[in-house]
């Protein structure tokens, strides 16, 4: 899919809000978009989700299936959680069946399944937030579009739609992604674009060795003779370990996906040591094996 010339006016005659953008979209990319308040960044988005029609110009090429995570999510619908989520499996063409089980296990995976029974309306904000994060992975999406996507969400659900991003990466969908946190996925975007004067920059990616964030190293041997797996989730930088390991290096929101390609590849690898990084300046990190993140007790809503 790819926008040519794309502008949004503020209704029919209005000033322009977007004007002139050129954006192509690839497969299995992560794209970050930035932007001061006001710029058109949700704009911007809404029209890559659908959501709005450009004033001008055109979008071409074939939609990919699509789910979108508003900045504001409507909780005012006569649903409940898990209704609201089986009703827009079943618009994605899921069985009813198959849509509550995936609701089920969306909502256990943001800690929210015990609010599965209560109505939309009666949510907390954090609740109804992940609700709407749930909606759009559940019918696991080609084009992921999330605007301010975390806001709301405490710290272990944060965690969790960092490791859905990665994992929708992985399985080779492209997320675009707005969010007010510059350390957000820090480390991990293919591309970066910032919304500024009604048109659209490409931003530069830093270098490797001025990234932010948590990263991991993970020591992984493959069966003799075995390639690595191509287009592995992070981009992971690699260097030569002992005993004919290779050392993979890649942001921690990527760490599970990675593992997940590592272990799932034919022949699978064997994963020896999975060692968290010191962030620039911070203490040194322990060495941990390698096993799926302990969950972690935290309030319903950030602070």
């Amino acid at each position: 899919m790819r926008l040519r010339g794309v502008g949004r006016r503020y209704g029919l005659a209005g000033p322009w809000v977007l004007r002139g953008i050129d954006l192509g979209l690839p497969a299995r990319a992560l794209v970050r978009i930035e932007g001061a308040n006001g710029t058109g960044k949700s704009t911007l988005l809404r029209l890559l989700a659908g959501i709005d029609a450009p004033t001008e110009g055109r979008i071409s090429g074939e939609r990919p299936r699509t789910a979108y995570v508003p900045e504001r999510f409507p909780a005012a619908l006569p649903f409940t959680a898990s209704g609201y989520l089986v009703h827009l499996g079943r618009i994605h063409g899921l069985r009813t069946a198959e849509a509550a089980a995936r609701a089920q296990a969306w909502l256990t995976r943001f800690g929210a399944a015990g609010h599965a029974r209560t109505p939309l309306a009666e949510l907390s904000k954090g609740t109804a937030q992940k609700v709407a994060v749930a909606q759009a992975l559940l019918a696991e999406p080609e084009l992921l579009v999330l605007d301010e996507a975390w806001t709301g969400l405490d710290t272990a659900a944060r965690g969790e739609l960092d490791r859905a991003v990665a994992e929708r990466v992985a399985a080779g969908a492209t997320v675009v992604f707005v969010d007010h946190a510059p350390h957000r996925l820090a480390g991990t975007a293919d591309h970066a674009f910032r919304v500024e004067a009604h048109g659209l920059l490409a931003v530069p990616p830093a270098p490797a060795a001025t990234r932010t964030g948590p990263r991991v190293r993970i020591e992984a041997a493959g069966p003799p003779g075995s390639p690595l797996p191509v287009l592995l989730p992070g981009d992971p930088g690699r260097a030569d370990g002992e005993d004919g390991a290779l050392l993979l290096t890649v942001a921690a929101a990527h760490s599970d996906a990675l593992l997940s390609a590592l272990l799932t590849a034919r022949p699978p690898w064997h994963i020896r040591r999975l060692t968290p990084l010191p962030e620039p300046g911070g203490p040194p990190a322990g060495t941990a094996p390698a096993q799926a993140p302990a969950a972690s007790t935290a309030p319903d809503e950030a602070p």
